[in-house]
């Protein structure tokens, strides 16, 4: 497939919503369909933004110093793996991006989209995902799972009401973009699951196929 530009596929839901449990899982079955996929995440997946990540996640700071950090990880993320895997035919498999900060940030923090659509117009224009699986929980059983994590980070310490904020503007996203986003209802198994993300990862694969 490497003569085709690769599919931008995120994940995104609360902390909580067991989407990394199936991280893996898509990489494996997207390679036995053939295709060269590249796993990463977000604030990360750079020796720039893993830094920026541990300061994210467990130092306090300012919203907007916190808004500001994100894109900077994003766009030395964006330009150095993602726009460079896609161009050369890899698919890449992120772990959040934009729409975790308009729904963490915009939603969970009280934000609003304005500044972040500025930050997203200015630093990614021109590139969405072509597919975001959201992993959708009530609050209850995404703070259950969390109150297994024995070392939370400052994200999952927050209060119900900023995961209620977060979980909706996700959710509206979600409502607003159909064409882009397929919400899986993570309360069931596993097995569940990954029977809907593979018929999803099925009707991908053949429609990169067909622009080819």
């Amino acid at each position: 497939m490497s003569d085709a530009r690769g599919y931008f596929l995120t994940l995104e839901g609360v902390d909580g919503a067991g989407k990394s449990t199936h991280i893996e899982w898509l990489v494996h079955e997207l390679r036995v369909r053939g295709v060269d996929v590249l796993s990463t995440r977000e604030p990360g997946g750079t020796p720039v933004g893993e830094k920026l990540r541990a300061l994210l996640l467990h130092e306090p700071m300012h919203l907007e110093c916190e808004t500001l950090l994100m894109f900077a990880a994003r766009a030395e993320h964006v330009h150095t793996i993602i726009a460079p895997a896609l161009e050369r035919g890899t698919w890449v498999l992120c772990d959040r991006f934009t729409d975790a900060t308009f729904a963490y940030q915009g939603g969970g923090r009280a934000l609003g989209t304005d500044r972040i659509a500025s930050l997203e117009a200015w630093l990614h224009p021109a590139l969405q995902p072509d597919r975001t699986w959201l992993f959708d929980v009530p609050l209850a059983v995404a703070r259950d799972r969390l109150n297994r994590t024995r070392d939370q980070d400052r994200f999952e310490r927050e209060a119900d009401t900023f995961f209620e904020r977060t979980r909706a503007v996700y959710l509206d996203r979600a409502r607003l973009d159909p064409a882009r986003f397929l919400t899986i209802d993570a309360t069931r198994s596993i097995e569940a699951i990954r029977n809907d993300l593979s018929e999803d990862l099925d009707l991908l694969v053949q429609r990169q196929s067909g622009h080819r």
